[in-house]
């Protein structure tokens, strides 16, 4: 199993060591729990779940999403480079999830400036 890197402007700050994670959050104008699951491909990721507790400001689910235990739940299947997350002042931290366990955002790369990326990739195809 290749972990996963934590990448703050290039160079890693943390590891997860899982093929799969959850990155879950508020959104910052609805004040809604959003949830997506990733799983590694390759030298990128795949969206394979994404789960959002209402819609609106932008967070509309598409048409194939059903209501599922109160939050509309998605299958994208889209695949990505890597994940980049933009720390923000106007909202609570991400939160990271795998094999059972989460943790926040900050606690894993340590204090960063608001507005920071973080860049969520497989460890192979992170920079050396």
């Amino acid at each position: 199993m290749d972990p996963l890197c934590l990448l703050v402007a290039g160079v890693v700050r943390a590891t997860m060591p899982a093929s799969e994670f959850t990155v879950d959050w508020m959104h910052s104008v609805q004040k809604t729990r959003w949830e997506e699951r990733y799983r590694t491909d390759g030298d990128g990721l795949r969206l394979i779940e994404a789960k959002v507790q209402g819609s609106g400001a932008g967070m509309e689910p598409p048409p194939e999403a059903r209501l599922i235990d109160g939050a509309w739940t998605w299958n994208p299947q889209r695949r990505l480079p890597s994940l980049r997350i933009t720390r923000s002042g106007y909202t609570a931290d991400y939160r990271l999830c795998w094999n059972g366990g989460c943790r926040e955002l900050a606690a894993m790369i340590g204090p960063t400036p608001e507005g920071t990326a973080v860049d969520v990739q497989p460890c192979a195809a992170a920079p050396r």
